[in-house]
């Protein structure tokens, strides 16, 4: 081994021992979590709901129903998914948030997922934060995400083949080989081939936690153009003055009808706003449900459901655009089902990454003392070997 290598080796297996357990976490519940939605259908049949001939319900008689059910609970958000699923009522309590499932047809309650109790919320909180306090566990997933990144890297250097000979080998796994060769083998040939996959899951986590990397892309999907920052979300506020004494509509439902007009396509809207008088409330709408991508957005008066922003996603730039599909690049479902299976095998292999590098490590640690016994051995054979001859020829 060139003393190159030497160097990136050593530089890659302390990047490892620093970041591999934090790395097996991660990456374990990214694959948990990748069909989280087809795994949640499975569970809870009141996520769907017969589709109807007839309109659904309001936004504001689906709030009070379910705060009539839940009278000590404060109203958080709402979303309609789609028509043939339940819509969501999201309210806050003592007890934590509660997703409220809700028949947008017919108002019945069908569901109420508590927040801290769901397997799956429980494991995105474990993937983000490591069940530290937020800022903290961003941090130090964060750190660990990015040597992970130069971990790769350095491992590709180590992987290239030298010699045309050994591409083959470097390409495959031979498993009629020893245990340990198996290991070596998928550290290295599954490494790489998870490598592009895996720095793209990173970068695209990356940026939804940490605004340098979320105008890293921006910037980077728009390189060649006059960048204005024209469709950045600006922050607006509702009228606390004139607020009218008497609201024959409310504001949620003006909004509602608006986006359904603006997006009429549109199968899932979300509604989310602050508590404070001069919040807005803002909502987004989407062409496919529970994908995030090529989102239309907008903001509201809270008191009137006067627009007061609109920016559909065909007036977004490139780096705009390239921001709105973190989620769906990351979990995979931007390219469907092969890229949600995409994504779950090369977190799992990624998962395995420390492993089977810890073994890697172990093996050679172990071989050490092995080797010294050998030579030390070889020596006093051949030495005494030139004594018997010397004793011979005298």
């Amino acid at each position: 081994m060139t003393a190159f290598k030497k160097a990136v080796l050593f530089i890659h297996r302390w990047l490892g021992f620093t970041s591999g357990l934090v790395v097996f976490i991660v990456s374990i519940t990214g694959c948990l979590f990748c069909f989280q939605d087809e795994l949640q259908d499975m569970m809870h049949d009141y996520r769907k709901v017969q589709v109807m001939q007839k309109p659904a319900l309001k936004p504001s008689e689906l709030q009070g129903i379910v705060l009539k059910q839940f009278p000590k609970s404060a109203y958080a958000g709402m979303a309609y998914i789609a028509p043939d699923r339940a819509a969501q009522v999201r309210v806050t309590d003592k007890a934590g948030y509660h997703n409220v499932y809700i028949n947008q047809y017919t108002g019945k309650i069908q569901g109420d997922d508590i927040m801290e109790k769901n397997f799956f919320v429980i494991v995105e909180f474990i993937h983000l934060y490591l069940l530290l306090p937020p800022e903290t566990g961003k941090v130090v997933v964060g750190v660990a995400v990015l040597i992970f990144v130069a971990l790769m890297i350095t491992g590709i250097v180590l992987w290239w083949p030298k010699r045309k000979s050994d591409r083959k080998r470097s390409f495959t796994v031979k498993w009629n080989g020893r245990w340990r060769r198996i290991n070596y083998d998928l550290h290295n040939v599954l490494g790489f081939y998870a490598t592009s996959v895996a720095i793209i899951l990173a970068i695209t986590g990356l940026s939804m936690s940490f605004q340098w990397m979320e105008r890293a892309i921006y910037n980077a999907g728009n390189i060649g153009r006059n960048i204005n920052h024209d469709d950045e979300e600006k922050i607006m506020q509702s009228d606390t003055v004139n607020i009218p004494s008497a609201i024959t509509v409310p504001a949620m439902d003006v909004a509602y009808q608006t986006i359904r007009t603006k997006s009429p396509d549109a199968p899932m809207i979300v509604f989310y706003g602050g508590e404070k008088k001069s919040d807005v409330l803002n909502a987004m709408s989407y062409p496919k449900p529970l994908y995030f991508s090529y989102s239309d957005s907008y903001q509201f008066d809270k008191h009137t459901g006067k627009l007061l922003s609109y920016l559909p996603n065909t007036k977004k730039s490139p780096g705009r655009k390239l921001n709105d599909m973190n989620y769906d690049i990351h979990v995979g479902q931007i390219a469907g089902l092969p890229g949600k299976i995409i994504a779950f095998l090369a977190s799992l292999i990624c998962a395995s990454l420390p492993v089977t590098g810890f073994i890697i490590w172990l093996g050679k640690r172990n071989k050490k003392p092995k080797a010294k016994k050998i030579r030390a051995i070889t020596h006093k054979k051949s030495h005494r070997h030139l004594v018997a001859t010397s004793a011979e020829k005298n």
